[in-house]
């Protein structure tokens, strides 16, 4: 979903080429640098749950519960977000859904919802389908800009911000990079429904990050060699105006009946993560036990109603632009406590069974960590306002953590 729509938004903050190109790749880096301290964490505690059971591993209840609290906050979130733009392009495509949305993306969460509740089954065949529709629609554009199209037509390059403008700039297109990355350490929520953990969660992780990588950058390449960047700053859908420009009037319509198709694998992959989140934390008591039921299909239902009502909050309540806001500042303080998690278990638990163990530790986790602690303190001073949300969200998790450690102490009486 980033992918189709960020960039528009990211060349408004940097208009240049080699400013629009160089923040992709930076993201890319932040992301291969992620993983290469978070495979240590997801090879070693093969659970189920993401970056809570790392902290709740590391550091104990009350952050472990902060994290997962945030992550499955930000989870829903995510979920809510694609669902409406699924009914934006939905609106575009059948005018006379016009004005209907978050209608429509309301009926797409319970959609996929209700084929999560058959099991996990269903949810996998239905990922594997749709991914593999998402990739080819990733390269078929990225071929068809090279090949068919010619070079945008040059312009005069508009000077970039200055001073402390730029450094907003940066700060504001790289929450957009990054909550398109976002995703690369997917496989830590399903880390004991796979069939080798210990093999299988670094080589998806190591491989899903560099194919990533390589297909937006290759995209965002396309982009800028069908589309002047005072253009591409203006589109909410850059793939639909380059297909304008590849198959005219047809071509946008074609890519917003893929983009749907693309954006569902991704609702699909969501309403599979969020509820493992609070799967993993009522395992370890920090949600009432009754969420950690589980259907014959090996889905947890009760996390999963309870996930989708969420998302569903989020989209009658948020806009794209808000929600991406507050949603990077959750995921890069998330990322940053993993990577502590991989320090803090390095010395407590040095003997512990590393499948593998961090390329180039501890500088290589030092750095991530050190970017991801910059970039949450340039959220701050940037955007004060999202920040500030993003933070009153997490605040709101002390009264619930305690709260739910009133209700578990009377359930185990």
């Amino acid at each position: 979903m980033g992918i189709l729509r960020t960039p528009g938004e990211v060349a408004k903050q940097l208009p240049t080429e080699t400013l629009f190109i160089s923040v992709w790749i930076l993201g890319g880096v932040y992301a291969l640098l992620g993983a290469i301290s978070v495979a240590e964490l997801g090879a070693m505690i093969p659970r189920s749950g993401g970056w809570y059971v790392f902290i709740h591993r590391a550091m104990g209840d009350y952050p472990g519960f902060v994290v997962g609290w945030s992550d499955w906050l930000s989870t829903c979130g995510t979920l809510g977000v694609i669902a409406l733009v699924v009914g934006e392009y939905s609106a575009v495509l059948i005018p006379p859904l016009a004005g209907r949305d978050k209608a429509i993306a309301i009926v797409v969460v319970l959609m996929f919802a209700g084929l999560q509740w058959r099991g996990i089954r269903w949810g996998s065949f239905t990922q594997n389908l749709t991914s593999a529709i998402k990739t080819l629609i990733f390269v078929a554009i990225a071929i068809a800009a090279f090949t068919i199209t010619g070079r945008a037509s040059a312009e005069t390059a508009v000077a970039p911000a200055q001073g402390f403008a730029f450094f907003t700039a940066i700060i504001i297109a790289l929450q957009g990079v990054l909550y398109t990355y976002d995703g690369w350490y997917g496989i830590i929520y399903f880390g004991e429904e796979v069939r080798n953990p210990k093999r299988d969660v670094v080589r998806s992780m190591f491989g899903g990050v560099l194919l990533v990588v390589a297909i937006y950058l290759v995209v965002n390449l396309a982009y800028v060699h069908v589309l002047p960047m005072s253009q591409l700053a203006n589109e909410s859908l850059p793939a639909g105006a380059v297909a304008r420009v590849i198959f005219g009037d047809y071509g946008d319509k074609v890519i917003r009946i893929l983009a749907i198709l693309s954006l569902l694998s991704t609702v699909n992959a969501y309403t599979l993560t969020a509820p493992r989140i609070l799967y993993a934390m009522s395992c370890d008591e920090l949600l009432h036990r009754k969420a950690s039921r589980v259907n014959k299909g090996g889905t947890p239902t009760v996390t999963l109603f309870i996930s989708t009502a969420v998302a569903i909050l989020f989209i009658v309540s948020a806009t794209f632009s808000q929600i991406l806001a507050a949603l990077a500042f959750f995921f890069v303080a998330n990322y940053s406590m993993g990577y502590i998690s991989v320090i803090v278990l390095r010395f407590r638990e040095p003997d512990l069974p590393r499948p593998y163990r961090a390329w180039g530790y501890p500088w290589t986790t030092l750095l991530v960590l050190a970017g991801s602690i910059a970039f949450l303190v340039g959220a701050i001073i940037s955007d004060k306002r999202n920040s500030l949300i993003a933070l009153a969200i997490l605040a709101a998790s002390i009264p619930i953590y305690l709260l739910v450690r009133l209700l578990s102490h009377r359930q185990r009486a």
